[in-house]
């Protein structure tokens, strides 16, 4: 039995198998028609979710399986004050897999050690976001056609976003990638992140505060939100806000093949605007984290088809 709760327990060769698995799902629906026909997906909500958890759900239902689950803490027995490795212990009685999200960093990695299912991480705290990054990858690769060889730039809050995270952990392994830091001073990726993983691994980065200025340099472009709540003053945060906001002005100045990424949800960061736009890959993005959640939880539950 084996768990999902970081991206870097999957090697390369694993990750690029999910992802062919994804293509071979969405050219042949029927054929995974029935494929957990009998099998129980837990969704396991202590946080709020829209796309993450209707995504598990929607993946599970499109393989022939049923879901049950929670998508608040107040509706379980957490409530209560019952323990997350209870709560694991529990489920298991019921359920074949599990997908739990969670506001403390390491609750999942709790659950899997003490359930006897599967159990993936559908995000803990500020931590990991494995299954986003197995979306992020997927839209990279059918958009670019390989994951090898790009400038990707990701912009707005790079210290608090666990999207960013685990993204970069994902692309540490492969060839060819250069990354460049777009954000304020108070959102900049954190130091451990660039010394353990970028240099580590000896990926070309730099940092800038001005999106418009590096946006032609890029292949891909990943936005995420910059949270007012993050600053100190309201001032500053006024003064900063619109630098990262995207507009189809902006995406006059960048590359023709450009592919916008977004984790979603979106506030302002990306003008509507920019949706007609054939380089705008946010949507395309949710429907992809679909496909790979349903070749993820064929791998975990050991079903071929």
């Amino acid at each position: 039995m084996r768990s999902l709760i970081d991206i870097q327990e999957l090697s390369v060769r694993e990750i690029d198998e999910l992802m062919d698995c994804a293509d071979d799902i969405i050219e042949k629906p029927q054929k995974y028609a029935d494929a957990c026909r009998g099998k129980k997906l837990a969704t396991l909500f202590f946080e709020p979710s829209t796309r993450t958890r209707l995504s598990f759900e929607a993946a599970m239902y499109e393989l022939g399986g049923n879901v049950l689950g929670f998508s608040e803490a107040q509706s379980s027995s957490a409530s209560k004050g019952e323990s997350v490795a209870d709560t694991a212990k529990v489920v298991s009685c019921y359920a074949d897999i599990i997908a739990m999200r969670h506001p403390k960093e390491g609750a999942p990695l709790v659950a899997s050690m003490n359930a006897s299912v599967p159990v993936i991480n559908a995000g803990d705290g500020g931590h990991n976001h494995p299954t986003q990054t197995l979306a992020d990858l997927l839209t990279i690769r059918r958009e670019r056609g390989k994951i090898s060889d790009f400038t990707i730039g990701f912009c707005g809050d790079l210290k608090f976003g666990r999207t960013v995270h685990s993204l970069i952990s994902a692309l540490s392994r492969y060839s060819g990638i250069k990354v460049v830091l777009i954000s304020p001073d108070e959102l900049k990726l954190p130091g451990y992140i660039k010394r353990d993983i970028l240099e580590k691994n000896g990926i070309e980065y730099s940092e800038n505060s001005d999106l418009a200025e590096v946006l032609p340099s890029l292949d891909i472009l990943y936005m995420t939100r910059v949270q007012k709540e993050r600053f100190f003053s309201e001032e500053e945060y006024l003064r900063l806000k619109d630098s990262y906001i995207l507009t189809p002005e902006k995406l006059l100045h960048a590359k023709k093949d450009l592919a916008v990424l977004h984790p979603l949800p979106r506030v302002n960061e990306i003008a509507v605007g920019v949706d007609a736009d054939p380089r705008a890959c946010y949507f395309k993005q949710v429907l992809n984290g679909k496909y790979m959640r349903m070749a993820l939880i064929l791998k975990l539950l050991e079903v071929t088809v």
